[in-house]
């Protein structure tokens, strides 16, 4: 069986990647997303805190289920227009320096202006800087380097270009031949791409859910209350659609779906966890269990703001995640694949 059209779902994640979306300044992407559930002629509503919710009406009514995945990235904020014409950054979300040295960024002025630049070392040129290369990459040391003719902070603000002012990140995204995706902000926009494509096939296929199924695409997460918010006193399960983390003494790879038994919030429910290692086995879908350990989600995020809810996690297989991330077409068909089976299963009650 076909459980996802690959062509279709690598398409969309292009677009979703190619849209800028740090946190705090979602709405464009948010607004793709609900345009493209309107076609599909599903209910949807937005939250206070801008982010999206559709549903599927089920069987069972007075029991529901949720998913989430997050459609919010990292990216950073104009912190200081400096009297040299450049900027520096305050970095938006969990990753270091150096994982943006080098890259083309987009800046983005409360009144909807967008310039172009590059964030860079102050101490680049090796002809000028002896200790270029051991210099520390930090706030004080990197910087934008716009694409306008300005030399000081003035030129700068006559651009409107003010602090607080929304910096996005190149996803510069490729998809081999060979089956993998190579972008920025995989994470989470590959889980929110199979979500999407999920809820275009339940349709197609006009396939009754067992329970009625919330899907949120949260807008917070990556900076950690994204999905803790609007969820129904009927929810009894939810389940966070979000990376799997890969690195040494990790078992998530590229080409898996990976089940997450423990993250830095703790263990996930066990027996939730035990009920998709099931249906993976059962369907005969690649999975691999792990842990990690520097992490959190939005299942986590809805439990510390006091949920009584069967909290899960699941998602592709990531490779450097928070940097020049990758995945494989394999790993999101097994994702699909175990999300497709699991909103069509039994719920223990």
């Amino acid at each position: 069986m076909a459980y996802i059209n690959k062509e279709e779902t690598l398409n969309l994640l292009k677009q979703l990647v190619s849209i800028p979306s740090p946190s705090g300044n979602t709405n464009e992407v948010i607004t793709f997303v609900e345009d493209f559930l309107k076609e599909l002629h599903v209910e949807t509503t937005r939250n206070r805190k801008g982010g999206l919710i559709a549903t599927l009406p089920g069987k069972d009514e007075q029991n529901h289920r949720m998913l989430t995945a997050h459609v919010d990235t990292l990216g950073a904020i104009v912190k200081e227009i400096k009297p040299t014409g450049r900027l520096k950054l305050d970095l938006i979300g969990g990753f270091k320096y150096n994982s943006i040295e080098g890259e083309y960024c987009e800046i983005e002025t409360s009144t909807g202006k967008k310039f172009t630049g590059t964030i860079l070392m102050h101490q680049t040129s090796v002809h000028v800087y002896k200790d270029a290369g051991k210099a520390e990459r930090s706030q004080d040391n990197m910087e934008v380097r716009l694409d306008e003719k300005v030399h000081n902070a003035d030129d700068v603000k006559s651009l409107g270009i003010e602090v607080g002012d929304f910096v996005s990140f190149d996803p510069r995204v490729q998809i081999t031949a060979s089956g993998f995706i190579k972008s920025r902000h995989l994470d989470d926009k590959a889980s929110v791409a199979i979500l999407l494509q999920l809820i275009k096939q339940v349709k197609a296929e006009n396939i009754v859910l067992p329970y009625t199924t919330h899907f949120l695409i949260s807008n917070n997460e990556e900076i950690g209350y994204g999905g803790n918010s609007n969820i129904t006193p009927e929810t009894v399960e939810y389940l966070a659609v979000d990376m799997g983390a890969m690195g040494d003494g990790q078992s998530t790879d590229e080409y898996t779906v990976s089940i997450c038994a423990k993250d830095a919030s703790g263990p996930y429910h066990y027996e939730l966890r035990k009920r998709l290692v099931k249906l993976a086995v059962d369907n005969d879908i690649s999975y691999k269990l792990d842990i990690y350990p520097f992490y959190g989600s939005d299942a986590s995020a809805a439990i510390r703001a006091g949920h009584d809810i069967i909290h899960g996690l699941i998602g592709p297989g990531i490779d450097s995640s928070h940097a020049f991330e990758r995945t494989h077409i394999d790993s999101i068909e097994n994702t699909a694949k175990l999300l497709y089976h699991y909103l069509q299963s039994e719920m223990i009650l």
